[in-house]
């Protein structure tokens, strides 16, 4: 059996499982969705936001791409912010890396002159790298870089979201969302929050929009 068939069998199987122990969960699911959060994950496919977090269908809004970045010039991201935020009016925004994450390890070597795209992506990440260059040279190994860089990652994604006029409109009218920085650990699948921005939080005034309360 192809790796496609098998997927379309397990599909039928879960959606009629669904039925039998809940025959309403489709109607309900097909109403409307009303999620409480964003999830901005990385495209790993280790790393199934649903699951690790043991969510239903309809609880999480998820946008997910190679090391869980949040670049303010894509529009693919952004758009799924505003609408997650703007007309979905999401409590809560997590953004959620993980551990030994092949993007961070990417990056942090040169880049590949076969993969043009993907070193344009991963070129924001190389950016965090020369941001904390001092602290990341110090540590011993490449292993211990990675981790360290998932983590910076991470906290410079949550900053990108707060400097996004979305984030601060919801803020100031709204007094929400908050902001999360997540890491998972694929070793234990144990998730760990790095940061928490709570709507209000002290930014850098130079990343302030002017009208902004």
């Amino acid at each position: 059996m192809k790796t496609f068939e098998k997927l379309l069998l397990e599909n039928k199987a879960w959606a009629h499982d669904k039925v039998q122990s809940d025959p309403d969960f489709f109607s309900r699911l097909a109403d409307v969705q009303k999620p409480e959060v964003l999830w901005i994950g990385c495209s790993d496919s280790r790393v199934p936001s649903e699951i690790v977090v043991n969510a239903q269908p309809g609880e999480i809004f998820v946008h997910r791409n190679i090391a869980n970045q949040v670049v303010t010039t894509d529009f693919n991201s952004l758009s799924v912010v505003q609408y997650a935020v703007d007309v979905l009016k999401v409590d809560h925004v997590i953004v959620c890396g993980h551990y030994n994450c092949g993007g961070i390890r990417a990056a942090l070597k040169k880049q590949n002159p076969g993969l043009l795209m993907v070193n344009k992506w991963l070129k924001h990440i190389k950016d965090v790298y020369r941001l904390h260059e001092s602290e990341l040279s110090h540590l011993n190994s490449e292993d211990e870089r990675v981790h360290r860089l998932v983590e910076l990652n991470v906290i410079e994604q949550i900053y990108n979201l707060a400097h996004t006029s979305i984030i601060q409109n919801a803020w100031g009218s709204e007094r929400r969302p908050t902001l999360h920085g997540w890491v998972y650990g694929l070793q234990d699948g144990i998730i760990k929050e790095l940061i928490n921005l709570p709507p209000g939080s002290q930014l850098n005034s130079i990343y302030e929009y002017e009208g902004v309360a």
